[in-house]
């Protein structure tokens, strides 16, 4: 378990988060477990193998004993992962959008993962999550692909990671960063400033912020 930013007088929060489980049955088993231990449950998206099953899968995540906030990966459509969402009561679909809970707030981008820019991102990082976080003594970041020149978005030997998603994190450091999409990183970390940013792979880790 990795404990983020620990400060007397702040309500800590427990969170399971996990990514780029595609469908796999045994890892949600496992995962449904895991979230009577937490407050809230994130999944960065990639959930499918290019939507398989997605309303079977997505009940599933109904049925956790947690909350479970939501960005699509590149196996999702953005919009008809939206609209299935909107069935489950269990399940809050963050996707380009911002979800309050206390004095934390998480913000969230799925999708991509195959560029190093992003102009959507920008618009919507420049003109909506800035002004989100103002006044929260926690921000989450929920992507699904990583930030440009980190160990999450390290490959063969070059950065593959978004850059604008870098720039953001730069100026605004949110407190934690959740990533995925190269599975070649499952597990790995890395901090910019004091965000924390993981890829916590399909089987998922709980963080405490």
């Amino acid at each position: 378990m990795q404990i983020l930013h620990k400060k007397i007088g702040i309500k800590m929060m427990k969170l399971l988060i996990f990514v780029d489980s595609h469908g796999n049955k045994k890892i949600m088993r496992r995962l449904k477990s895991l979230s009577k231990k937490v407050d809230l449950v994130i999944c960065a998206g990639d959930f499918t193998v290019m939507e398989k099953n997605m309303n079977k899968i997505l009940k599933d995540l109904n049925e956790f004993y947690s909350p479970v906030l939501m960005v699509p990966g590149n196996h999702e459509d953005e919009i008809e992962l939206g609209k299935l969402c909107e069935k489950f009561e269990n399940i809050i679909y963050i996707h380009k959008g911002a979800h309050h809970f206390e004095d934390y707030v998480f913000l969230g981008y799925g999708g991509g993962g195959f560029s190093e820019a992003d102009p959507d991102f920008k618009r919507i990082s420049e003109n909506f999550f800035k002004n989100e976080i103002k006044g929260k003594k926690r921000s989450i970041l929920v992507l699904h692909g990583p930030p440009h020149g980190t160990k999450v978005d390290m490959i063969n030997n070059g950065y593959a990671g978004d850059k604008n998603f870098r720039k953001f994190i730069d100026e605004s450091q949110p407190h934690l960063v959740v990533c995925g999409h190269l599975h070649e990183n499952v597990g790995k970390k890395d901090k910019i400033g004091r965000t924390l940013i993981i890829n916590p792979g399909p089987k998922g880790v709980i963080v405490e912020i």
